[in-house]
């Protein structure tokens, strides 16, 4: 009963085999081999465009090169306040973007509101050299409480980024399990909804390390090469990376995984709704839940070996936890089974 995160995932067989047999070759290094140039095309494709690529090993790496890529003097980048390149990523975002800012903008569950954001842009009206420089919007697709932006929610917020004159970037850690929420496509999306920068996450699903920064316009990239050099993020043997995602992409394999990742989600959330000890915090739409359970309950969860967070009660809560339950984080994977889906109801949903 593996739900504290699907980091703790391991990799599909598939990914394992497509590295077993990169192995055995030799092929030119960074990102100079066939394999390396034919997965390039291959994001074309998925994006319905020509598109810049660049592997990277981690989520934080991808943020945060995204964010040196558009730095400027005094800059400021926005971004939910509860998101992961605030919270989660000890300032490497802010480290590798020349110490620029990075500004929380309010909304619940995780998703900013335009009109928030739209206020927080005007607090730095364009030439004050006190305040600094609107530089990047950014958002979490999906987001750190499970939520989803929907395809409006993402063209109203990037029409604030362009009226503000600023890119808008998204941090798709959790990509594959938003795109099967919203039963859409990668360019519906993304740039089709006026998002610039996409970090493109695959190690949460499925993969072993395969991250990549993809820009919808690769004229916006010519830095990029020198930013992911310097940053030690140019790996010799990228193809490695490479191998995972010509793996990953064969025959929607990362759409199966995702899908897969979020039924079990829902069968959770299923359960769990009908339960007397148990209810849902808020209503989630990804392979991510946060559920107020009683602390009996969840105590015998985790001797019987179950593994989940406890989480911070955040501040708009909608209801409040009581002294006799807690709040926790459920994650579902490609992995996750049936099983442990309903032997953790049989502990946790019943009264």
């Amino acid at each position: 009963m593996f739900f504290a995160s699907d980091n703790w995932a391991g990799a599909h067989p598939a990914i394992n085999e497509r590295l077993m047999k990169e192995s055995t070759r030799f092929a030119a290094a960074y990102g100079t081999s066939e394999l390396d140039r034919a997965i390039e095309k291959r994001f074309n494709e998925i994006f319905e465009r020509e598109v810049a690529v660049f592997f990277v090993g981690t989520g934080t790496a991808a943020n945060s090169l995204a964010m040196a890529s558009v730095a400027r003097p005094g800059g400021i980048a926005f971004c939910h306040s509860e998101a992961h390149v605030i919270e989660d990523e000890c300032g490497a975002p802010v480290y590798f973007s020349n110490a620029s800012r990075l500004m929380p903008v309010a909304g619940p569950n995780g998703k900013m509101l335009p009109k928030n954001l739209e206020a927080a842009i005007g607090r730095f009206p364009p030439g004050s050299i006190h305040q600094g420089q609107p530089m990047l919007v950014t958002v979490t697709q999906a987001t750190e409480q499970g939520t989803v932006y929907d395809l409006d929610e993402i063209d109203a917020i990037s029409k604030i980024a362009k009226n503000a004159g600023v890119p808008l970037h998204m941090d798709g850690a959790r990509f594959g399990n938003a795109l099967i929420a919203l039963d859409t496509t990668p360019a519906e999306m993304t740039w089709k909804r006026g998002v610039d920068i996409l970090s493109f996450g695959a190690t949460k699903n499925g993969c072993w390390c395969a991250e990549a920064i993809v820009y919808m316009d690769p004229k916006t990239a010519e830095d990029l090469p020198f930013i992911r050099k310097r940053s030690a993020q140019l790996f010799s043997k990228t193809r490695f990376m490479a191998a995972q995602f010509d793996a990953y992409f064969a025959n929607d394999l990362w759409l199966e995984l995702a899908a897969h990742a979020n039924a079990m989600a829902t069968r959770l959330r299923e359960g769990l709704s009908a339960s007397n000890s148990a209810r849902l915090a808020w209503q989630t739409q990804s392979n991510e839940l946060f559920v107020v359970l009683n602390k009996d309950k969840a105590k015998a969860a985790k001797d019987a070996g179950a593994s989940f967070y406890d989480w911070p009660v955040p501040h708009d809560m909608p209801e409040p936890v009581g002294d006799n339950e807690q709040l926790i984080r459920l994650v579902t994977s490609f992995a996750t089974l049936e099983n442990d889906v309903d032997d953790f109801l049989r502990i946790c949903g019943t009264s």
